[in-house]
C-alpha cells in the first residue's frame, strides 16, 4: 500500500473511531443495556473500511474507552465496562467487523451484500452480548434475549438500512 493511500486510510479510520464513539453518547437506557447508535457506526466501518481497517478501528476505540477516555455508551469508560452487562457487546464488535467487512467484499459492496453482512455481523454481537449479559448478571439465557437482543431488533434493521444507505452515498466520494 502507497503512503497516500495509507495516509487516506488512517484519516478514515480516524473518522469512524470518532463516529463510534458519538454514537455511543447517544443512549437511551432501557435496562442493562441502553439503545445507542454506536452498532450502526461499528458496522458500517466495516463495510467501508474492510476487514483489517475496520478491526483496528474498533480496536482503537475499545482501547481508548479501556484508557479512560469517554467513549463508551452514556460517557462512560474504564475497564469495568468489559466486565459489566454490555463487555460482551463491546468485545463482539471485533469479530463483527471481520466478519460483516469479508462477506460485504466477497458478495461485491452492493447495497443486498452490505445488508447480508450487517445482519450477520449483529448477530455476532448479539451472540457475544446476549451471552456476557447472561453472565455478568446471573440471568437465566431466555431473561438476557428478552432485555438484551429483543427491544433492539427492530432498531437495529432501522440502523442496517440506514448504514447500507449511507455506504451507498460514501462509496462514490470516497474512493477506496
Amino acid at each position: 500500500m502507497n503512503s497516500s493511500k495509507q495516509l487516506k486510510m488512517t484519516v478514515y479510520t480516524s473518522l469512524f473511531v470518532a463516529f463510534i464513539a458519538i454514537g455511543a453518547f447517544i443512549a437511551i437506557p432501557i435496562g442493562p443495556v441502553p439503545i445507542v447508535l454506536q452498532n450502526m457506526f461499528v458496522l458500517l466501518a466495516a463495510i467501508i473500511l474492510g476487514p483489517v481497517w475496520a478491526v483496528a478501528c474498533v480496536a482503537i476505540y475499545l482501547l481508548i474507552g479501556l484508557a479512560g477516555l469517554p467513549v463508551f455508551a452514556g460517557g462512560t469508560s474504564g475497564i469495568g465496562k468489559l466486565f459489566g452487562p454490555t463487555g460482551g457487546y463491546l468485545l463482539g464488535y471485533l469479530p463483527a467487523v471481520f466478519v460483516t467487512a469479508g462477506i460485504s467484499k466477497a458478495l461485491g459492496k452492493r447495497m443486498s451484500a452490505d445488508m447480508i453482512a450487517m445482519v450477520t455481523g449483529s448477530l455476532i454481537v448479539y451472540g457475544a452480548g446476549v451471552f456476557w449479559l447472561k453472565i455478568a448478571t446471573a440471568m437465566t439465557l431466555e431473561k438476557a434475549v428478552a432485555v438484551g437482543m429483543f427491544p433492539f431488533l427492530i432498531g437495529d434493521v432501522l440502523k442496517i438500512i440506514a448504514a447500507a444507505f449511507i455506504a451507498k452515498s460514501l462509496r462514490p466520494v470516497i474512493k477506496l
